[in-house]
């Protein structure tokens, strides 16, 4: 499990983020309709799932991230808004997955998510 995450959390999850509130709408519809298919994985699940597939981790995590910024109202954009934030931002929350997933793979991965985006965002 250690490093799978590392690379999560990519451009789409941010465009979403920073989206105005009619698109935002338009996207957080899509990624929550997306993202009910795969809610039940844990860490190890979407791995195993997944086939180890980084694009497609990338992908379900990006969807989990989404809902719950999304189910928090957050706005990004609060917290990163060059270019080195947001990838300090990402750094940090993959570091995060990847401590709890590390920690109990069994977890539920969209607890996990859930807890990364609050602890990363709540840090000083």
């Amino acid at each position: 499990m250690k490093k799978i995450f590392a690379a999560l959390v990519a451009v789409p999850v941010m465009q979403f983020a920073f989206a105005g509130p009619a698109s935002a709408d338009k996207a957080a519809e899509l990624y929550l309709e997306q993202a009910e298919d795969i809610m039940h994985h844990s860490c190890t699940s979407v791995v195993e799932e997944s086939g180890n597939d980084p694009v497609q981790l990338d992908m379900i995590v990006q969807l989990m991230v989404a809902v719950s910024l999304y189910n928090r109202e957050l706005d990004i954009s609060e917290f990163a808004r060059t270019d080195e934030e947001k990838t300090e931002l990402r750094n940090r929350f993959a570091a995060a997955i990847e401590a709890e997933c590390s920690d109990d793979g069994e977890a539920l991965l969209a607890g996990v998510v859930d807890r990364s985006v609050v602890k990363v965002l709540t840090e000083e």
